[in-house]
């Protein structure tokens, strides 16, 4: 595939996102697990399954082939087929594509192969990992592919997975940019999650899902989560009450979530999440290595939590 040519500046003038596009990346979304069959190989049966439950329970919209869904392990031809079927059962319900890597000529290839899809909502970008580049060097990356991109773009600031911290002055920059149009912001820097809100041009997103109640009561535009695949009406509900800055209502509902957020990343993710999807009968216990399966101490507890179907007041 021929990549096309980018500019080491941003447009000119760009415009900012539109109302719609503010208005899309709103609310829950969910960072989609990958279920796998007894041979490593993906359940799209199971995946589409899980689409539709996620759908009907009221999210707003599903991130495919993220962190959460284990897409380093998948080959790029298992991610398109993983799109396609989250796609086909999300039945309209918004979809953004997770797309990471660290040549840009190849990712600038991977985000133009999703014009194929363009009912897609949008894509998630993190930045390079492994090289740590400049500030500038960041902004590069981030510009060309949104260039690049037949989608809006989230910018995913995940820092303790890529190396590379985006800057305040950086994601401010990016702002500017007619096709980025919200962060998902897993950057651990309070301050900037502040100063990215009150500057209002990009929809901001907590991807760390213990931030999900100090994120939204800022002001901030919603969560992509991944301990939301479970209790997920609860979540709808949390989020429904932080929208309408129903901060009491909000902090009961949110209080009684968060021993089951703390022990969804008690582990390295998604592990605790799959071991209680398939003690629910959603999916196999199975993950790529070298992800392990949660071990059996928090899996037994986990699946106390399926069978009482209710949340404990703390993990021990």
């Amino acid at each position: 595939m021929t990549v096309a040519s980018v500019s080491t500046t941003s447009p000119a003038a760009p415009a900012a996102p539109s109302t719609a596009t503010e208005r899309r990346f709103r609310g829950l979304w969910i960072a989609l697990v990958t279920p796998f069959l007894d041979d490593g190989g993906v359940d799209h049966a199971a995946l589409a399954a899980l689409t539709a439950r996620l759908r009907s329970a009221g999210v707003s919209g599903l991130v495919a082939c993220g962190s959460t869904g284990e897409a380093a392990a998948l080959s790029k031809a298992e991610q398109r087929q993983v799109l396609e079927t989250v796609l086909q059962a999300a039945q309209g319900l918004p979809v953004v594509m997770g797309v990471s890597g660290y040549h840009l000529g190849q990712t600038i290839e991977q985000v133009q192969a999703l014009a194929a899809y363009p009912q897609l909502a949008g894509v998630l970008v993190a930045a390079p990992h492994y090289i740590r580049p400049s500030q500038e060097g960041l902004l590069h990356w981030f510009r060309a592919i949104a260039d690049a991109s037949p989608a809006p773009v989230i910018v995913y600031d995940i820092p303790y997975r890529t190396g590379a911290v985006l800057a305040t002055d950086t994601l401010l920059g990016l702002a500017s940019h007619p096709r980025i149009a919200a962060i998902k912001d897993c950057g651990g820097d309070m301050a900037k999650t502040q100063a990215l809100i009150a500057d209002g041009r990009l929809a901001v997103l907590t991807g760390e899902d213990a931030q999900i109640f100090s994120t939204m009561a800022l002001g901030g535009a919603g969560t992509i989560s991944a301990s939301a695949h479970w209790q997920t009406e609860r979540f709808v509900e949390l989020v429904r009450l932080l929208e309408e800055g129903d901060l009491p209502g909000a902090r009961w509902q949110w209080q009684a979530l968060l021993p089951w957020v703390q022990a969804c990343f008690a582990e390295p993710n998604p592990a605790p999440l799959k071991a209680v999807l398939a003690a629910a009968g959603w999916m196999r216990n199975v993950l790529r290595a070298p992800m392990m399966p949660a071990s059996e101490a928090l899996a037994e507890r986990l699946r106390a939590w399926v069978a009482e179907g209710e949340l404990r007041q703390r993990i021990s």
